[in-house]
Order: C-alpha cells, then structure tokens, then sequence
C-alpha cells in the first residue's frame, strides 16, 4: 500500500495525502516519515535544498489530506488561513462505535494535555492549561452498531476529535487510546476527508477530497 500520494502540487504548495501510521514527522532517525519521504523525492528530481513546510499536521494513526508549503511566503499565509479555521476548512470521516441520540450537533469542551503519557482529556472550564475546543457533527450513514460522521474541525486540539467523540459516548473505532475496544478494525477509522483553502498566489478558491480507506474494512 502506498504511503503518501501528492494530490496537487504548483510552486507555492503540494496536497497530499498520507496513509495511516506514516508520521508527518518524526524525532527518530531510524523512522521514516512523510516530510524525509518528501524532500528525498524532490532532491532525486534534482531541486537543491527544497523548501518544506508542513502547515497542518495529522496524527500518525490519522490517514487524510494536509497541505505542505513550497516556499516561505505561501508558508506564511496558509498557517494564518488554518489559524483563523475560516477561509480553511478542514473536514473529517469517522467511523464511531454506537448511534448518537442527536443526528447533528456541536461539541464543546476544554481539553487538557499531558504530555507525559501524550494523551489529553476533558476537563472542566477553567481548569489550569486548559484549551477551548469545537467541532461540528452530521452523522452520514448508521450499520449495525457503527455510525459514519462527517466532522468539521473548528479548533485544533492535541487529539481533539479522538477525545470529544469519547468523550461524548461514541469512540473512534479502531482508537485503542481513547476508545478501548477491540472492534476487528485495523486501523483508527478517522480521515482528513477534505479541505478547502485560498491559493497563496492565485487567491482561487481550491477544495480536495478524498475517500477513507477504512470504509474498506467495515463488516
């Protein structure tokens, strides 16, 4: 299978897509990631000292699209796009254990990380470093005990979708961090599905999708 596909790539920036467990970047030299993966196929095309900069990450058990920058300025633009989550839109495909009562919603809450154990939680407003987090739900198909949601990211949390969801009573399937069951899944069932940005140069309006391979799976 492949790890990483380019979707789309001009002067400025490249769309791509990565596969589930490939880390966007990695502290470990003996572990390969998509940036060394990245910056290795442009210097075999010849491009001396390539400039590559992630503007958004996804976990390494996260599959999905992220946008890479090609030079300083597209850099500095798209980080503001994806800081203010309006001219960037960033949506997801879960694959969840249960039915939710309500078939569209929004969550609210503060989470906490705790950086020894890489894991965050919910905790109450006002707690000490916690973070305000949302995010906006539809839930797309219903099989057997699973629900398939379309969720639109509005904040960018240590992992907010995995410990909101949770949190709200419908984990992640395949998540053995937040949600605890061994559901036959072989994967996080969580994609980066589609995202919507302004070109840095052009000022057009560009939107990319994709499909969830875990949808493969589903019994």
């Amino acid at each position: 299978m492949e790890k990483y596909k380019i979707i789309y790539e001009d002067s400025f920036l490249y769309v791509i897509w990565k596969a589930s467990g490939l880390p966007v970047q990695s502290a470990r030299a003996c572990v390969p990631d998509l940036m060394s993966m990245l910056r290795n196929r442009l210097l075999e095309k010849g491009v001396n000292a390539p400039y590559l900069a992630p503007v958004n990450r996804l976990d390494q058990p996260v599959e999905g699209l992220l946008l890479v920058a090609a030079e300083e300025g597209a850099a500095a633009d798209l980080s503001r796009q994806a800081a203010g989550h309006i001219h960037m839109e960033k949506w997801y495909q879960a694959l969840v254990c249960g039915k939710p009562a309500e078939k569209k919603g929004k969550l609210v809450d503060y989470l906490r990380k705790d950086g020894r154990t890489n894991t965050s939680r919910v905790v109450s407003e006002g707690t000490k470093d916690a973070k305000r987090c949302e995010l906006s739900y539809e839930v797309q198909e219903e099989q057997g005990e699973t629900s398939l949601l379309r969720i639109r990211l509005l904040s960018g949390r240590h992992h907010q979708i995995r410990v909101q969801l949770a949190h709200a009573g419908m984990p992640i399937a395949g998540d053995r961090k937040y949600g605890g069951a061994d559901d036959g899944y072989r994967q996080l069932c969580l994609c980066a599905c589609e995202t919507a940005f302004v070109h840095p140069h052009t000022e057009e309006r560009m939107r990319f999708r994709v499909a969830p391979s875990f949808l493969d799976d589903r019994k």
